[in-house]
């Protein structure tokens, strides 16, 4: 392996659906940028720390699912919105003139939701459903309020801050005309599930959006268009992220 070439990569659990991989490296080859992007795919957490060991020119990482609360605790800093939410899926790593590393956590999630669902809202659109209690859910909440809508979590079983899907009642779905779902329901290969939501109190004023973005139209967004809403994946939102984490790794 050459000196100079930087390693970015991936740290999550199974990685076999992520798409960050092939995105850097085409990133790294068409701007003839001198580095690789690996998956480190780490079935637990007891051999993070091994991998600055291990690949010595390690510059950048990010987190996917299950770890983006769970890496909190193994940083040394994090940014104020990252610390906030509770989330993270970004780690710059930062060397000291001793050799001393410093592992930030950032949180890319929230920019890259934000400005993909944005061209979509219009005034009536006030408050959002948020599908899902986990770390995803917590960076899309953090980017609706940032563009003025109220949100409500749903969850399979009631919680303090979460409403549970049998709550759904047609009144709620008439006031919440965003819905997200940032559950892996309905993620391949087990594309024929969905969360529980009464699909018939959709309408075309609702706007749905599935963070899962394979298969391209989920059975999600399938249900959610036969009743006339707009419906958009979470595609977009990974290259915006992904775009906003070469940004933080590199400023």
């Amino acid at each position: 392996m050459k000196h100079n070439l930087k390693i970015y990569g991936l740290i999550g659990y199974p990685l076999g659906h992520s798409f960050s991989k092939d995105f850097f490296n085409h990133k790294f080859q068409d701007e003839h940028i001198s580095a690789r992007y690996l998956n480190f795919e780490l079935p637990d957490l007891a051999g993070f720390k091994d991998l600055f060991s291990q690949y010595r020119d390690l510059s950048g990482l990010n987190v996917t699912i299950p770890y983006k609360e769970k890496i909190i605790p193994y940083l040394d800093t994090l940014d104020p919105l990252a610390a906030n939410i509770g989330a993270v899926n970004v780690i710059k790593i930062c060397h000291s003139p001793n050799g001393a590393l410093c592992l930030k956590g950032y949180n890319s999630d929230i920019i890259g939701f934000r400005d993909s669902i944005s061209p979509l809202l219009t005034p009536h659109h006030e408050q959002a459903l948020v599908l899902g209690t986990g770390g995803a859910s917590k960076a899309v909440i953090a980017a609706l309020r940032q563009l003025g809508l109220t949100p409500t979590s749903v969850s399979r079983t009631p919680q303090d801050n979460a409403i549970a899907y049998g709550d759904l009642t047609p009144v709620i779905m008439k006031a919440n005309t965003v819905i997200i779902n940032t559950t892996p329901l309905g993620m391949s290969p087990h594309t024929q599930s969905s969360p529980h939501i009464p699909y018939h109190l959709i309408t075309p004023e609702h706007i749905c959006y599935d963070l899962v973005y394979n298969p391209e139209t989920t059975l999600f967004m399938q249900q959610c268009a036969a009743y006339g809403a707009t419906v958009k994946n979470g595609l977009e939102m990974l290259h915006l992220q992904a775009l906003a984490a070469w940004n933080i790794w590199n400023e």
